[in-house]
This record gives C-alpha cells, sequence and structure tokens, in this order.
C-alpha cells in the first residue's frame, strides 16, 4: 500500500482473531493499534496537530509542547516534526530508554522533571510545562487529557472495525486519558447501541474511584488524576489489575497469541479472556491493543526487574472479584456501573448565542425544565433582554472564532457533565454544529449546515437534486449584474449570500436598482453579528405566488412534517414577514405537494437531526425552495404551534440535542397566529399606547411590546425593524387574522414627531 507521507500511514491497523478457549461461536478480536509506527496514539497527534492547523491554534512553524512519558510523546513527534514544527516533550524518569532514544533521534526537545509533586509525576511535569510555555511564544500545546479531539480521533478506529465485523457486541479498551475507549465507543454506539463497554484500569488509579497509589509501575493507563476526556457514562463495567496481573498477562499475550506488546495490551488480553470465559454463544468481543512490547523489554519482559520490584510479593487473581463501586482494591476485580457513573455531575446543555427574540430566552428556562444546566457562550450578554431572569450560566468568549469557543469549552467543562450543544439564532447554526462534531455530540453534519447557511452553495445543490426553484446568478462585483438580469429576468430579488431576517432583500423593477442593490450588499463586511459576510450577492427570479413555511423534524433518518405555516409578507420592494398563521388552510393534496418536495430537499441536503423551517412559494407550477434553515422556525412560530396541537417544539429540539428522542406531534386543534407591530413613518419612539386594550381582544393570548423609548424607528425593511407582536389563537385562521388585526389597531405608536403615524395593521 503506498503513502505520500508518513502522516497518512496512521491507522489502517490489523484486526485479528485470537485464539482463546470460550463457548460455541464467541469471536475474540484484537484490534493492533501497536501496528501504528509508533503506537495507538499517532491517531490522536494527528487529528489534534492538523484540527489545530485548520482552526489557527497552531500556526505554521509555531513549537508544539505535550506532556507524556509514552507513546503519545512519540506520535506528536512523528506528527509535528513532519509537518514543520519544532516539538518539545515534557516527560518524567520513568519514561523508557527506547522512547526517549526515538525521541532525541527524531530531532524532539525532550525536559526531564527531576521529582514528583504532591499529585504524582503527572502533575510534575504539567507545572514544568506550564514554565516552558512561558518562554516559547506562540507555543501549541495539544492537551490530550482535555482535548476533545483526543477522543474524536477514534472515530476513524471504529469505523474500520464496522468496516471489516459490522456487528459487535462488546469493547474492551485500557483507560488513561479517556481518550481511546471513550472516542470508539462513542462512535461505534451510533451503530451498535446495545454495545457493552468494559474499561481495564490498574489498582492505585484515581479513574474510576480508587484511591492514588503513585508509585504504580503500570504505564499507558491509569491516572492520578480525572482526565477531562474520560466520560464514565460510556463505560458499562471496569476491571482493575494490579502490577504483577497486568505484567503476567503481557507475557501470557507474547506467548499465547504471539503478539509482543505492553501492558496495556497485556490487561486488556487478561479481560478479553475472561469476558469470552462468560459470553453467550455467538458474542463478538473486540479489545483494543495500543502498543508495543520494545518500550518493556527491561521491564515486563525482564526477570531481574520482576525481583527487584517484588513483583512476585504481589497477591494475584486468577479470575476477578466483583465488588461495589468505590470498594479498594488491590488485586483483578471488577464491578458494573451504577447510575451513570459520573457522582451526579451536572449536565449542562450549551447554547452557542440565542436569537433575540422571545424563544431564546424560552429556550434556557425549557432547558432548566428538562432537567439540564443551560450555558450561554456569547460575546455580548446584554444583547439580550430577560437573560438574567432565566439564571443559566453565561460564558463571554469570542463566539465568531471556533478556536476560542472550543478553548472556553474545553477549559470550563468536563466532557462528561456535557448533554448537548445548540442554537436558536440561524448566524450560529454553523459553529454549533462544529463544536457538536468535535465533542461527539448529536448533532447535523458540519457540510450539511454550512451548504444551508450558504444560499448559493444551496441553490447549487438544489440544482444538483432537481429540486424546484428560482433561477439565480451569484454575482461578486457589479458589473456582473447585467448579465445576471438577463438569466433570471425583471423585476427580480437581490439578496445576500448568508443574511437573515430579510435583511438587504429588495425587489428590483430595474438593471440599475439591482447593480445598486448588489453595490450595498459587497460593501457589507460583517452582518448584524460581527460574522464576515460571504462576500457575494445573488440575483434571483421573482416567483409570484403565496408564501408558506414548512416545519421539518428530523431524527434516525426520519424526516418528519410538524405542520405548514401560513405566512404574509409587507408590500414590495421589501420581504418583512409581518403575519404568521398555524397550520395552513391547505387542500390534503397541496400539503402533501409541499411536505413532500421539502422532505426531498432537506434529506438530500443531508439534515440528519432536529428541526428545519423551509421558506417555500407555492407557484403555478408547483412549490418552489427559496431557502432552507436548519434550526427552528423563528417569529414565534413554535409557540403558534404550541397553542395549535400542544406540542413544544422548542422542548423537542432540546431533547434531540441531547440524544433523548423527541415525541410525537399531535394534530391541531386550534390556528393560531402572530401578527407584528410595523411603523408606518419615520421617528423615535416614545411610548406604545393601548396595550391593556389589545390584550382584552377575545382570542388575543399575549401582547408584547419589544422597542422602549427613545428606538429609532422606520417602515420595516427587515425583521429588525419589528417593534413587537400579537398572538392569538382561534378556531379558523380568519377568526385569527381578525383578532390580531383588532388588537394591533387598538396599539399607538407615540413618537417625537408632531403627526403621530399609525401602525400598519395588514
Amino acid at each position: 500500500m503506498l503513502f505520500n507521507s508518513v502522516v497518512d500511514t496512521i491507522g489502517h491497523t490489523p484486526l485479528v482473531r485470537l485464539r482463546i478457549d470460550g463457548p460455541p461461536d464467541v469471536g475474540v478480536y484484537a484490534k493492533l493499534e501497536l501496528q501504528n509506527l509508533f503506537g495507538m496514539k499517532d491517531r490522536v497527534a494527528r487529528t489534534m496537530i492538523l484540527e489545530a492547523k485548520r482552526t489557527g491554534a497552531l500556526r505554521d512553524g509555531a513549537p508544539i509542547i505535550e506532556s507524556s512519558s509514552g507513546t503519545m510523546a512519540l506520535g506528536i513527534a512523528l506528527v509535528g516534526i513532519a509537518l514543520g514544527h519544532d516539538v518539545h516533550i515534557v516527560t518524567d524518569p520513568r519514561i523508557d530508554a527506547v522512547t526517549l532514544a526515538k525521541l532525541r533521534a527524531l530531532g524532539c526537545h525532550v525536559h526531564v522533571v527531576e521529582a514528583m509533586s504532591g499529585q504524582g509525576w503527572q502533575s510534575a511535569r504539567l507545572e514544568l510545562l506550564d514554565r516552558l510555555i512561558s518562554d516559547l511564544p506562540g507555543a501549541f500545546w495539544p492537551q490530550q487529557y482535555s482535548n476533545p479531539d483526543n477522543p474524536g480521533a477514534y472515530r476513524l478506529l471504529a469505523e474500520e472495525i464496522v468496516d471489516d465485523l459490522g456487528q459487535i457486541d462488546v469493547l474492551v479498551g485500557s483507560v488513561g486519558s479517556g481518550g481511546s475507549l471513550c472516542g470508539t465507543a462513542r462512535t461505534l454506539r451510533e451503530k451498535l447501541p446495545d454495545l457493552t463497554v468494559v474499561g481495564v484500569d490498574a489498582v492505585g488509579s484515581v479513574l474510576f474511584g480508587q484511591p492514588d497509589l503513585p508509585g504504580r509501575l503500570q504505564s499507558g493507563l491509569g491516572n492520578s488524576l480525572l482526565p477531562k476526556n474520560l466520560d464514565r457514562r460510556l463505560i458499562d463495567e471496569v476491571h482493575w489489575l494490579n502490577d504483577a496481573e497486568a505484567f503476567e498477562s503481557t507475557r501470557a499475550l507474547a506467548r499465547q497469541q504471539q503478539i509482543f506488546a505492553g501492558n496495556t495490551s497485556g490487561s486488556v488480553y487478561r479481560v478479553l479472556c475472561d469476558l469470552a470465559a462468560r459470553a453467550e454463544p455467538g458474542t463478538r468481543i473486540v479489545g483494543i491493543f495500543p502498543d508495543r512490547g520494545d518500550r518493556y523489554a527491561g521491564t515486563i519482559y525482564d526477570d531481574p526487574y520482576w525481583e527487584q520490584k517484588g513483583l512476585h510479593d504481589l497477591a494475584t487473581a486468577a479470575e476477578p472479584r466483583t465488588v461495589e463501586p468505590r470498594r479498594v482494591v488491590h488485586r483483578w476485580s471488577r464491578t458494573a456501573r451504577q447510575g451513570d457513573g459520573t457522582d451526579g455531575l451536572a449536565q449542562h446543555l450549551l447554547f452557542v448565542e440565542s436569537n433575540t427574540t422571545g424563544t431564546g430566552m424560552f429556550a434556557l428556562e425549557t432547558a432548566r425544565r428538562l432537567g439540564f444546566d443551560p450555558v450561554l457562550l456569547t460575546s455580548r450578554p446584554s444583547r439580550y433582554v430577560g437573560l438574567t431572569a432565566t439564571r443559566c450560566e453565561v460564558l463571554t468568549c469570542d463566539t465568531n472564532s471556533l478556536t476560542d469557543l472550543r478553548r472556553t469549552v474545553q477549559d470550563r467543562f468536563r466532557r462528561e457533565e456535557i448533554a448537548g450543544v445548540t442554537t436558536t439564532s440561524d448566524f450560529y447554526v454553523g459553529l454549533a454544529a462544529e463544536l457538536a462534531a468535535w465533542l461527539g455530540l448529536p448533532g447535523n453534519p458540519v457540510e450539511a449546515v454550512a451548504v444551508c447557511r450558504d444560499k448559493t452553495a444551496l441553490r447549487r445543490r438544489l440544482n444538483a437534486t432537481k429540486v424546484c426553484q428560482p433561477s439565480f446568478v451569484a454575482v461578486t462585483e457589479v458589473e456582473s449584474v447585467a448579465a445576471a438580469v438577463a438569466v433570471v429576468g425583471l423585476p427580480c430579488v437581490v439578496k445576500p449570500a448568508d443574511e437573515s431576517g430579510s435583511t438587504n432583500v429588495l425587489l428590483c423593477a430595474t438593471q440599475e436598482q439591482a447593480e445598486a442593490q448588489v453595490s450595498r450588499i459587497l460593501a457589507v463586511r460583517t452582518n448584524a453579528r460581527g460574522l464576515p459576510s460571504a462576500g457575494f450577492a445573488l440575483v434571483e427570479q421573482y416567483l409570484r405566488g403565496p408564501e408558506f413555511s414548512v416545519e421539518m423534524f428530523s431524527w434516525k433518518g426520519q424526516t418528519h412534517c410538524i405542520g405548514i405555516t401560513e405566512k404574509s409578507v409587507t408590500g414590495a420592494p421589501f420581504f418583512v414577514e409581518h403575519r404568521h398563521v398555524f397550520p395552513a388552510a391547505l387542500s390534503a393534496d397541496v400539503r402533501a405537494e409541499l411536505e413532500n418536495t421539502v422532505r426531498r430537499a432537506v434529506e438530500d441536503l443531508g439534515i440528519t437531526l432536529g428541526p428545519t423551517h423551509t421558506e417555500v412559494r407555492l407557484t403555478e407550477d408547483g412549490p418552489a425552495i427559496i431557502e432552507i434553515n436548519p434550526r427552528l422556525a423563528g417569529g414565534m412560530i413554535p409557540e403558534l404551534i404550541r397553542l395549535a396541537t400542544g406540542t413544544d417544539i422548542l422542548e423537542q429540539q432540546l431533547r434531540a440535542a441531547v440524544g433523548q428522542p423527541p415525541g410525537p406531534v399531535a394534530e391541531p386543534i386550534h390556528h393560531a397566529g402572530i401578527q407584528f407591530l410595523l411603523a408606518e413613518h419615520d421617528g423615535e419612539l416614545t411610548g406604545v399606547d393601548g396595550v391593556e386594550q389589545a390584550q382584552a381582544v377575545a382570542g388575543v393570548d399575549c401582547v408584547v411590546v419589544t422597542a422602549g423609548p427613545g428606538r429609532k424607528i422606520r417602515p420595516a425593511r427587515d425583521a429588525y425593524d419589528r417593534l413587537g407582536y400579537v398572538i392569538a389563537h382561534g378556531e379558523t385562521p380568519t377568526q385569527v387574522t381578525r383578532a390580531c388585526a383588532d388588537a394591533i389597531g387598538h396599539l399607538d405608536l407615540r413618537t417625537r414627531e408632531s403627526a403621530q403615524p399609525e401602525v400598519v395593521a395588514q
């Protein structure tokens, strides 16, 4: 097999069936990660370094520094030096001579601590690492114990196992940083939800509630600190082996299976043999074998070393003793997980920013009602009215930077404290998808979300799938507008490729108007949230016909229609949605045509999880898709759905974000609608009168004024010009729209102008 670099050789390791006695047809397999150039951690090093370069956390040529006494050091050296970086490894005197020789041969700078601290060797190494980082400006620290790219690196390992075997029943792995077993198990469970996961630890390691014994001799598993990447919720059973048991099993692995490995592999081998003896016929068991034995020739495989360390004097067991969790153990023991294994750690649901309507704050409150601790990641908390009342944790960071978002999450949380990641903001669905993928949490594919957010990419994808939509041309310069207009015709719609809320969307009657609007769009460098603009505009065919939005929900490969919303927009040349009614009054045939068109488009895009909000024009030729948003509908449509059906779609979104199945959506028993408060003239708002009278209108559920005194107002050009809203319900759409219009009619805008503008009630 030919590769272009040593980095490309990482992975593709063999899966070997072991000769182990057991019930009929029990298959026991070893995934020989030790066949990587330096061992299993080569995978981790490649993923962490390449991801750091992709996100900008590691600049070209910047130094890399990591704490390790084994194969992680070698993996970092392999990948880092091959990609042109100086590599500094902080280690301790336990490092074996073979590993030290390899590191120096590769050109690493090796720093050895002189003595352990009060918390062991690992703590001492981290203290030295902190001092070195201050002397190496721009250095990247991969942080294998807390960086989610560590477990993320094992997605490919899991996929290799599935490709080779298909169904497996039990996965066994050693636990050190928590990366290999948790990362592999998390991926496998996406396809194999009934998988049993067994962790192998060392006597004297704190990972699963045992007291720390810093003098233990095993390396590559166990820990004196609790690493953030360890997710004990994934592990069903834990085995502990003392040093003598681990080393004897390693020798047995070489003798019985001809696999010359380290003690991590030997420990896994002993547990594999035990599980095979107790397995049901037909069970398939896979163990991960991390590293080869050349590092241990002078220790595990050396009789004088055994004598020197008194290993023969340690009490050992021929089979595991079953113990209660937290019972102190000294030789081979096992325990089954009780509860989720995390001792009641809080479960946090992370929100990457929010929309600025009531739905965003409702989401935080709903998360708490579902039993999660809501956390809002935001660059400006003051943006959100009512945030304090939600009592959610607020983490302030640069939410426009994936690197800063990652760093904030990594520094604040252990992996087993995070239940999910989501957002209610159109602008941040892409970053939320990136975070979810990085953490191995439920979410939509990053690429599918990116296509939806980029309207040009969406248009091209829909063209490829033959879904009806407006003809379009993407332009990056005003000089191209004439040719675009010749393609789409006049009047045409000119819009940004990546905005929201009808911002800078304009119906243009002439080429000159289209050129002027394209010029305005291209002059915008950042959007309302400070994110970089796409740098191009869309010139689209203007489609006539009523407008609807189709609300879909995806779960486990199935996309279901929640319902269809009838939408009303202001008159040309702007397209501001001023009224929604749910459900739309449609014939069964038309409803089915809209649903089927949107379902096919959503599934073809690769959206797999949670809500989508698709805007459609019903033309003479059938439904045409205007845009697909990979998020819950805005404009308080979720509240309309709740009033009409009794189903809380916002709750369904949050359940999906944490991997819980959403409940069924009830059939509508009412109609519900919202009408937005809009100004007819420019001015400065001093107040709104008539709220109590509007609230008293029959059928009205709430009247909300979102604009305060001093607000500059104008006739609506986009959704941000809305000043408030009225929500009502009734037995028919006509009752709903009448109630909304009557309530809006009671509201008077007071401005500093001499003539008070009337509210537009459409």
